[in-house]
C-alpha cells in the first residue's frame, strides 16, 4: 500500500506546481518518493520470482524523475503531478517491453507493454504479429488477460489510419499492424492505492500481462 501522505502531496503539488512551493515542501516530496520507491521495490522482489528478467532491478532503474522537460512544451509547469515506474528487463530507457505503474490521484493505473517504439523495433513486432497471429490473438483472448485489461489500448495516438507500408489491407492481422503501441492498462482507484491489497492487485495485473511482454520482447531479440 501507499501512504495517504503520498497522495496528499501529489494533490497539493497539482494545485501548487511551482518551484517556490516545491522547495518549501521538499521534505514531503522526499517522503513521498521514498514511499513510492519502497512499494515498487516490494513489487519487483515479489514478481521477480515469476519473471526473473526483472529480478535484478532496483527502483532507481525504474522510477522517473518528477521534473518535467519543458523545453518543447507550451505547459511550463516544472513538475509532474504523478510518480511512475517502468519495470523493464533493460531498465526504463531500454527498447524492451515491460510493466508500468502510474500513481496520480484520480488517474492511477497499472499495466504496461511496449509504448511507442522506434521504427526498427516497431517493424520487428509487426513482423512477429504477422508471422504468429494465432499466438498473439491467443494471448489477448486469454481469460486472465481479458479479466484484467479486456483489450489493448486503442487510443487514437496509438493507431494508424491505414495498414503500414509492406502489408495489404486484407491482412488478417491488419487491426494489430496499425498499432504504434502495444500496451494494456487497468485503472486504479485512490482507495486501491491505500489498500493493503495493492501489491497483490499489481502482481495480478502483471501476471496477466507477462505473455504479451514475452511476445514483444522475443520479437525485439
Amino acid at each position: 500500500m501507499l501512504h495517504s501522505a503520498t497522495l496528499k502531496f501529489l494533490k497539493s503539488l497539482k494545485k501548487n506546481n511551482n518551484k517556490a512551493w516545491f522547495d518549501l515542501h521538499r521534505n514531503d516530496y522526499e517522503n513521498a518518493k521514498a514511499d513510492f520507491s519502497n512499494f515498487i521495490q516490494v513489487v519487483i522482489a515479489k514478481y521477480g520470482k515469476k519473471d526473473t528478467t526483472i529480478s535484478h532491478l532496483k527502483t532507481k532503474d525504474c522510477m522517473f524523475r518528477i521534473n518535467r522537460d519543458v523545453r518543447f512544451s507550451k505547459d511550463k509547469s516544472p513538475y509532474k503531478t504523478n510518480m511512475g515506474a517502468y519495470i523493464n528487463r533493460g531498465e526504463k530507457k531500454s527498447i524492451f517491453g515491460g510493466y508500468y505503474f502510474h500513481c496520480e490521484p484520480g488517474k492511477s493505473f497499472t499495466g504496461g507493454g511496449l509504448w511507442m517504439p522506434m521504427p526498427p523495433e516497431l517493424n520487428k513486432v509487426r513482423q512477429e504479429i504477422d508471422y504468429n497471429l494465432k499466438d498473439f490473438k491467443s494471448i489477448l483472448g486469454s481469460k486472465k488477460f481479458k479479466s484484467v485489461y479486456n483489450d489493448l489500448s486503442r487510443s487514437k495516438e496509438y493507431i494508424l489510419t491505414r495498414v503500414p507500408k509492406g502489408y495489404e489491407p486484407s491482412n488478417p492481422a491488419a487491426e494489430y499492424l496499425k498499432l504504434k503501441s502495444f500496451v494494456a492498462l487497468t485503472n486504479l482507484k485512490d482507495s486501491d492505492l491505500e489498500s493493503e491489497d495493492l501489491v497483490n492487485k499489481t502482481i495480478k495485473a502483471f501476471e496477466a500481462l507477462q505473455p504479451l511482454i514475452e511476445f514483444v520482447n522475443e520479437a525485439l531479440e
